[in-house]
C-alpha cells in the first residue's frame, strides 16, 4: 500500500531545495506581500510541480501520495506552498474530464513551466461556501460563452495564465436539481479582453495572493470546456477531494515544523537554572500536539490510500483536512507559548507560520461544514445545509 509518508527520495530532494529559500526569504515576501516567483521557478525547473501530470504530456506521472510528500515538505521546511498547490489538484479535473484535444494543448506546457495553472475560480461574495447559489453565468451562443459575474478568493489568479472557472449555463430555476446547470469552462487569461476580465488584489493576514475576479461578457471558447455541459459541479467534488487531502500534507508539514521548533527551543532555553523544557506544563502541550499530528497523518494515509486506489473518500479526506488542520493549530499554539516574548518577533518566522495555518480551518472548506458533512454522510443525520 503506498503511504503519504513513503517517497524518502522526493522528501530529501525538496528539503535540499527549500534549503535555497529560508526564512529570511519567507520573511521578505511576507512583509512585501509578493509572491514568490523565484521558489515557484525553482519548483517548476525541478519538476515538483508537474508530478501528477502523465510522462506522456511531459510530466513525472506521479501518484497523489508524491504529491502530498511534496507539499508536506515545503511547509515543514518552514516554506509555504500556497503559491503553487492550486496547480497539483486542479490537475484532477483535467486529467480525468478533459477531452484529449485539451490535454494535448495544454498538459506538456504546464509540465515544462511555459504555462501555469494556478486560479480556480468557484467561490463568490453571495454564495460563499454554498456553491451551488453562484451566479456568474455563461450564456452560450454559438461556439462562444460569454461570461459575466463575479468571483473572490480566487488566489493567484493575478500571477496564473489559465483558471479553472465554474460558472452556471443553466439558470438555477430551470435545474433539475440545485447541483446541475453549472459548467467547468477552462480560462485562458492570456487571451482575454481586459476590458472584460479585471482582477482586483485583496490584502489579508497572511501572504496568499488572493484576490476579487470580475467578468463582463468574457468570451471562453466552447472547446475550451472540460466535460459536459452541466455537469461542472460534479467534476469539482473529485478535484476537492485532492484538494483537502494536499492541504492537509501541508498543515501535517506545518505541525512538524512547530514542533521541531518547540521542542528545541524548550531542550536549549534555561530560566531559573533548568532548561524550560524539563517543566511538564512546557512538555505536555508540545507531546499533545506530536500526538494529535501522528493521528491526522494517519487519517491522511488512508485517504491518500484509497484516492490512489481510483475511489473518492469524501469521508476520508474530510476528515484528513480537518484533523490535519486542527493539529497544526494546536502545535503552532504550542511552539508560540513556548517562545513567549521571542515568538512574536518575525525573525523567528513562527509569527509568519501561525498565521499562514490558521487560514486551513477556514479554507479549503471550512471545519463547520466538514462536521456537517459527517454528521450526513456518515453518521446519517438530517441534512443541515
Amino acid at each position: 500500500m503506498t503511504l503519504a509518508t513513503d517517497h524518502p527520495e522526493i522528501r530529501d530532494a525538496v528539503a535540499r531545495l527549500c534549503a535555497d529559500f529560508p526564512g529570511e526569504y519567507w520573511r521578505a515576501k511576507d512583509r512585501d506581500s509578493a509572491y514568490p516567483k523565484e521558489f515557484v521557478d525553482a519548483l517548476t525547473r525541478a519538476g515538483y510541480l508537474a508530478a501528477l501530470i502523465p510522462q506522456v504530456y511531459g510530466g513525472a506521472g506521479l501518484g497523489l501520495s508524491a504529491a502530498a510528500a511534496i507539499l508536506e515538505e515545503i511547509h515543514r521546511s518552514g516554506g509555504n506552498a500556497s503559491a503553487c498547490h492550486a496547480q497539483m489538484y486542479t490537475m484532477g479535473a483535467v486529467l480525468r474530464h478533459g477531452s484529449d484535444e485539451q490535454k494535448q494543448r495544454y498538459l506538456p506546457a504546464i509540465a515544462q513551466g511555459d504555462l501555469r495553472l494556478q486560479a480556480f475560480g468557484v467561490t463568490e461574495p453571495d454564495s460563499g461556501s454554498d456553491t451551488t447559489a453562484l451566479t456568474t453565468f455563461a450564456r452560450r451562443e454559438g461556439d462562444t460563452y460569454f461570461v459575466s459575474g463575479q468571483k473572490i478568493w480566487t488566489s493567484r489568479a493575478a500571477q496564473s495564465d489559465l483558471m479553472l472557472l465554474l460558472a452556471r449555463t443553466t439558470p438555477r430555476h430551470e435545474a433539475m436539481k440545485r447541483t446541475d446547470g453549472l459548467s467547468l469552462l477552462l480560462v485562458d487569461m492570456r487571451a482575454a479582453n481586459p476590458a472584460s476580465l479585471s482582477i482586483r488584489p485583496l490584502r489579508t493576514m497572511l501572504n496568499h495572493s488572493t484576490t476579487e475576479v470580475f467578468f463582463d461578457n468574457l468570451e471562453v471558447p466552447v472547446a475550451n470546456r472540460i466535460g459536459e455541459e452541466g455537469h461542472g459541479f460534479r467534476y469539482i467534488l473529485c478535484g476537492m477531494n485532492a484538494e483537502r487531502i494536499l492541504i492537509a500534507a501541508e498543515c501535517i508539514g506545518d505541525a512538524k515544523w512547530f514542533i521541531a521548533a518547540a521542542s528545541k527551543y524548550a531542550s536549549e532555553r534555561v530560566v531559573f537554572g533548568r532548561p524550560i523544557g524539563q517543566n511538564q506544563g512546557v512538555q505536555f502541550p508540545i507531546a499533545q500536539a506530536y500526538a494529535r499530528m501522528r493521528s491526522a497523518e494517519l487519517m491522511l494515509r488512508e485517504a491518500t490510500s484509497l484516492y490512489e486506489q481510483g475511489e473518492n473518500p469524501g469521508e476520508e479526506a474530510n476528515l484528513a483536512k480537518m484533523l490535519a488542520a486542527e493539529a497544526s493549530w494546536a502545535a503552532g499554539e504550542a511552539c508560540l507559548q513556548t517562545h513567549g516574548g521571542f515568538g512574536f518577533a518575525n525573525e523567528y518566522d513562527i509569527e509568519r507560520k501561525f498565521r499562514e495555518t490558521r487560514l486551513y480551518q477556514v479554507a479549503p472548506v471550512s471545519t463547520n461544514l466538514i462536521l456537517s458533512y459527517i454528521a450526513e454522510h456518515a453518521l446519517g443525520m438530517p441534512r443541515s445545509y
